[in-house]
């Protein structure tokens, strides 16, 4: 049973942090670590695909290794989030909902900006 619950976990989370990746609402990093959590204790397959896999992979094991994300993915998070925050603050008709969402923008681009930055030499290769 627990088993099941831990893929269950770890599917949903995978699914919600690629989610994240195009929506800046949901947080990719935290999700996909907690994947990977669910998968090491339910399916050796499972979490060994996550691990290596070219694009997932990639945030998981550079936050593991450095607790860090590259430049790269910090400008790419921050202009998602603005793009997508900037089209649904013209189109959400609520007058109060639009500073709550710049808000939230503001907050998350800060979060993201106090993150250490990767160099090149930090930023993980394969072995």
């Amino acid at each position: 049973m627990k088993r099941y619950l831990l893929l269950t976990g770890g599917s949903v989370s995978l699914g919600l942090g690629v989610v994240g990746i195009f929506l800046p609402i949901l947080p990719t990093t935290p999700l996909l670590l907690l994947a990977a959590y669910c998968f090491m204790r339910s399916s050796k397959k499972l979490h060994s695909w996550l691990i290596n896999h070219p694009v997932l992979g990639l945030y998981i094991r550079e936050y593991l290794e450095h607790r860090a994300i590259s430049r790269p993915t910090k400008i790419w998070g921050i202009t998602v989030l603005w793009l997508s925050l900037g089209v649904s603050i013209y189109l959400v008709p609520m007058r109060l909902l639009k500073p709550l969402l710049a808000i939230v923008g503001i907050l998350v681009s800060i979060h993201i900006l106090c993150l250490p930055t990767l160099t090149g030499d930090e930023r993980y290769t394969e072995k």
